[in-house]
């Protein structure tokens, strides 16, 4: 009996010992790479760091968060964020963000507040922190920007995973967004003569993303890594009466230019081209042009209240149908 209460002891003393090694060294990994940034020039700012949670958890809490990164203009101040791990699983990470924060962008600035947000995080082993999977859900979003314009969601979820048995830096990405209220001016000008009401009913997508380096810690402290390929399964957006889906695939060069073939199928598209006139996303003196020659491939297709037609992006350009040109290809870079 001694000796089992000897060997319960000696466990005991053992496993409180490792987490105190454990909880020291999650909080010297942060105090460390938070230095290192300040060194880099970031302005970083946190009030507390201290770590919870014996004997099982290692649960981290940072509170009066401001980090901003001057090379590329971005900047985030939080209350405080959470990292959750079981003791035993460390690479395994919940993520907590507040009801509040602030996300500063080259362009503008935006107040973010949310009844939830919370990630679930896996990450492959080693130092580099290289992200294996990740799921992040978030309910009752709302946005208000400095410039002007309010927007609200009420629930989301983002999915990523590295692709299985696949070389290279290729992830598959999932989003869902329900009850997208858009800002008040962008919704008076698309929704102008079309029968849609004010809120988006669902926005989607299902891609495999290729980059052209790992999402890991190096994604936060250098560059974002960029896309080279996007193999898009579906995209589809529904509001009111419409029904927009998107699928194809585009290569994506280093200065951010697709190339390649995305397939639009829009169900009521009379409509969606008259929001996009409303909204001075297509020249009225091109509107009537553009009508008649999708009407006529939608009668092709045997449904004129459906479109099913190709865009098509080539030398920085994208055409509908490789036929009528629509102007410069969008860049494909992520800040």
């Amino acid at each position: 009996m001694r000796i089992l209460l000897a060997v319960i002891l000696v466990a005991a003393v053992a496993w409180a010992g490792y987490w105190f090694l454990g909880a020291q060294a999650v909080e010297r990994g942060l105090r460390g790479w938070l230095d290192a940034r300040t060194a880099e020039g970031w302005v970083v700012s946190v009030e507390r760091l201290e770590t919870a949670g014996f004997p099982n958890r290692f649960d981290t809490t940072l509170t009066g968060v401001e980090l901003a990164d001057p090379a590329t203009g971005w900047a985030w101040q939080a209350p405080f964020f959470q990292t959750l791990a079981l003791s035993y699983r460390p690479n395994h990470v919940i993520a907590v963000w507040p009801d509040s924060q602030t996300l500063a962008t080259p362009l503008q600035r935006m107040d973010i507040g949310s009844d939830r947000m919370r990630g679930s995080l896996v990450f492959a082993g080693g130092t580099a922190f290289t992200l294996d999977r990740a799921t992040v859900e978030m309910s009752a979003v709302t946005l208000e920007s400095n410039a002007g314009w309010q927007a609200a969601m009420a629930d989301n979820q983002l999915a990523l995973r590295r692709t299985p048995a696949k070389a290279g830096h290729s992830y598959d990405i999932a989003f869902d967004a329900t009850d997208l209220a858009l800002p008040d001016g962008l919704a008076a000008r698309l929704g102008q003569g079309a029968n849609v009401g004010d809120v988006v009913q669902r926005l989607s997508m299902e891609a495999q993303v290729e980059f052209d380096a790992p999402w890991d810690r190096r994604a936060i402290e250098d560059r974002r890594p960029q896309p080279t390929r996007i193999d898009l399964t579906l995209a589809r957006a529904s509001w009111g009466g419409l029904d927009l889906r998107l699928a194809g695939t585009l290569d994506v060069d280093t200065a951010g230019v697709p190339t390649g073939s995305v397939t639009i199928k829009a169900t009521n598209w009379r409509e969606m081209l008259d929001m996009a006139t409303a909204a001075g996303l297509v020249p009225a003196n091109l509107a009537r042009l553009l009508e008649g020659g999708l009407a006529q491939m939608a009668r092709m297709n045997g449904n004129p209240d459906t479109l099913d037609v190709p865009l098509r992006f080539a030398e920085g350009r994208v055409s509908l149908g490789g036929l009528l040109p629509l102007g410069p290809a969008p860049r494909l870079v992520l800040r």
